[in-house]
């Protein structure tokens, strides 16, 4: 872990009313595009690790979900915490049908992090990303 990194963190964000994502998408009730969203849960989570931009490299999203809806100007919180996980290559126990395995841990499994977003008491989205 780096030592910048933390096991929590939060970041507001705030999309302007004018931001080119916009266009389109919807004349008369514009929305923020859920990949914008999770744009800046990937910069809180650059932010969080002590990273510049781009420098997480290549990230899976094993489960999002979108809740609510959220409007150009709204102001949102992205929440992170980390997920604990053993080291690269102990063993894991793990159900796999009706057996017990023990399964080593893959070393994609070290950086793991749940995020939610909101707006206000409002959930935006919540899910999982990794890096890859």
């Amino acid at each position: 872990m780096n030592a910048s990194q933390r096991d929590e963190f939060a970041a507001a964000c705030c999309i302007a009313s004018d931001h080119p994502c916009l266009a389109g998408h919807f004349p008369g009730r514009p929305i923020v595009p859920g990949v914008v969203v999770l744009d800046h849960v990937i910069a809180a989570l650059e932010e969080a690790i002590g990273v510049g931009p781009g420098g997480l490299g290549p990230l899976r999203w094993p489960q999002v979900k979108f809740q609510q809806l959220l409007s150009p100007g709204q102001q949102a919180w992205i929440e992170l915490t980390r997920i604990e996980t053993p080291p690269a290559g102990s063993a894991s126990d793990h159900q796999v049908g009706s057996e017990r395995r023990t399964l080593p841990v893959a070393q994609e499994d070290q950086s793991r992090w749940r995020f939610r977003v909101r707006c206000g008491e409002q959930v935006i989205a919540t899910g999982e990303v990794r890096q890859a």
